[in-house]
């Protein structure tokens, strides 16, 4: 991180007794203070007093399951059982970045949305409870417009699985790979 960046972030410390210092407003904060940090935009990094670890995506983490704990949740147990899975797999580079990816293609298509809104309120931007109306009668269609995104993204991955398949099958074909032979005391033999 450069020392413009970290300059510009705000620096939030975490005590061991579990608190949170902001140093720039020189006082403590709670978790959902953090919560509103993120939601204005604000950059910020929680680190340990005592460390100096980066603690900032623990910290977001603690957000994010309150807030699966409290209200409506947005991941399913499927959803959630399925992301633990890819911890350790070949594809958890890949999964994490397909993951950001489509977030990012939801806020662009959220921010497109909103700048194709303006003209429509006096030049203002929708209210929350005026997306809330929105989506209420133009939910169907976004879900059909997502799922139309997600399906053809599945496509893609597929497409490109077959292509490395393929390329694999090129690559190493040419070698005399012979499979190995069981032991002659293995059980599964008899």
């Amino acid at each position: 991180m450069t020392s413009t960046k970290k300059m510009a972030e705000r620096l939030i410390k975490k005590y061991p007794n579990r608190r949170l210092y902001d140093t720039q407003t020189s006082s403590y904060i709670t978790l959902a203070d953090v919560k509103q940090l993120v939601l204005d935009s604000e950059q910020f990094s929680v680190v340990d007093a005592k460390t100096d670890e980066d603690l900032t995506r623990s910290i977001l983490l603690q957000i994010i399951l309150e807030e699966e704990a409290n209200g409506s949740p947005m991941f399913s147990s499927a959803a959630l059982s399925q992301i633990i899975r890819y911890y350790g797999h070949a594809m958890q580079g890949m999964m994490g970045s397909y993951l950001e990816k489509n977030i990012q293609a939801f806020i662009d298509i959220q921010n497109k949305l909103t700048e194709n809104s303006k003209g429509l309120y006096e030049g203002k931007p929708f209210s929350p409870e005026m997306w809330a109306q929105f989506m209420n009668v133009q939910g169907p269609m976004m879900q059909g417009m997502m799922s139309n995104y997600i399906e053809q993204s599945k496509n893609l991955f597929v497409q490109m699985q077959e292509q490395m398949q393929t390329q694999s099958k090129n690559m190493f074909g040419a070698f005399p790979f012979v499979p190995p032979v069981p032991p002659s005391g293995d059980k599964n033999n008899k």
